[in-house]
């Protein structure tokens, strides 16, 4: 499936001729540029939290049942991506809450941050959830930070809270 945006933010930029955005689904020729965008989705555990969970879990062996991305690309360039999967309890993610709530992640690379790009990738990812049957998403986010609120306008509310991590959790 893919979705044209017209997000006013980018359109000042854009020409008459240039494409529109374009949000599409994740396939696996995009795991390594959704891989590129773990350092700027949980960077931040890593530093803050000197975790030992191995941020690749987000992504290693992508294509098992529950996994579900999208690709937000400008000009033909990808620009963002957003995906859930499903995390068993002996290999938790960040923001697990039990083995039916997948756990999001959501990227967008530096240079095109603030854009609103994130959050329509976030709203077509909540629509996904709810349209393949899932109750609700969680997201693991660093207390204090932007993204916090703009999860929050989307309907995710605190479930726990660790030090500098947030766990938000939004009902389906």
């Amino acid at each position: 499936m893919e979705i044209a945006f017209s997000s006013p933010s980018l359109s000042k930029a854009d020409s008459g001729t240039a494409p529109r955005p374009l949000l599409r689904r994740a396939g696996h020729p995009d795991l390594p540029f959704c891989r590129s965008l773990l350092v700027h989705a949980y960077g931040w555990h890593v530093n803050a939290l000197e975790t030992e969970l191995p941020v690749g879990r987000y992504l290693d062996g992508w294509g098992r049942a529950g996994d579900t991305g999208f690709v937000y690309t400008v000009h033909g360039h990808r620009v963002g991506a957003g995906w859930y999967r499903l995390f068993k309890s002996a290999a938790p993610g960040w923001a697990f809450v039990d083995e039916a709530t997948p756990e999001l992640t959501v990227a967008v690379v530096p240079s095109r941050q603030g854009q609103g790009i994130g959050e329509e990738l976030l709203r077509r990812l909540v629509a996904q959830a709810a349209a393949d049957g899932h109750t609700a998403l969680s997201v693991s986010v660093l207390s204090g930070h932007a993204d916090r609120a703009a999860y929050e306008r989307e309907g995710f509310a605190t479930l726990r809270e660790d030090g500098a991590a947030v766990t938000l959790v939004r009902p389906l």
